[in-house]
This record gives structure tokens, C-alpha cells and sequence, in this order.
């Protein structure tokens, strides 16, 4: 099981975390730590469409939209599932 390094485009710390209460931050951090930086292909679901190449991971009503880059785990997003990707593709 390799180790792969997360990190976070400045909009995630800047925006996304700020308009979720912190029980559910804590949620989905465990779930970035534990489950992204070890197996994140195995943990998450590819994307389709004009979002093709990057994956989702869910965590209750949120999902976490990251792509796999070598050792590293490029987190483009985290927002409620309504609205996260109509808004995530202007990160990428």
C-alpha cells in the first residue's frame, strides 16, 4: 500500500471548508487521511463525462473531486454534492 502525498488546490482551505460545520470537516478529513492517501482509486469513483480523468469521494452529502497524479492526490474540491460540479471545473 503506497503512501501518496495530498494536496489542496487554495480555494479548498480558502472557501469550501469554511461553510462546513466542523463535525462533518472532521468527517472528511478522516476520510481524505485514511482512505485518499492510501488507496485512493480503490476508494473513490471515476468521474464521467467533461469531468473524465478525476474521481469523487463521498462523505455523507459531501464529495471530495481529486485526481490521481503519480504519488500525489490533487484535491480540486470539497462541497455539497448540489452544486460541487458545476463549480469544481473552473479549478481544474
Amino acid at each position: 500500500m503506497a503512501a501518496y502525498a495530498v494536496l489542496y488546490h487554495a480555494d479548498v482551505k480558502s472557501k469550501d471548508l469554511l461553510v462546513i460545520d466542523a463535525k462533518t470537516r472532521a468527517r472528511i478529513k478522516n476520510a481524505i487521511e485514511t482512505r485518499l492517501a492510501t488507496e485512493p482509486q480503490r476508494c473513490g469513483e471515476p468521474l464521467r463525462r467533461n469531468l473524465r480523468g478525476y474521481w469523487k469521494l463521498r462523505v455523507g452529502d459531501y464529495r471530495v473531486v481529486f485526481k490521481v497524479a503519480g504519488a500525489e492526490v490533487l484535491v480540486f474540491a470539497i462541497m455539497h454534492r448540489k452544486d460541487v460540479y458545476e463549480k469544481v471545473e473552473s479549478r481544474m
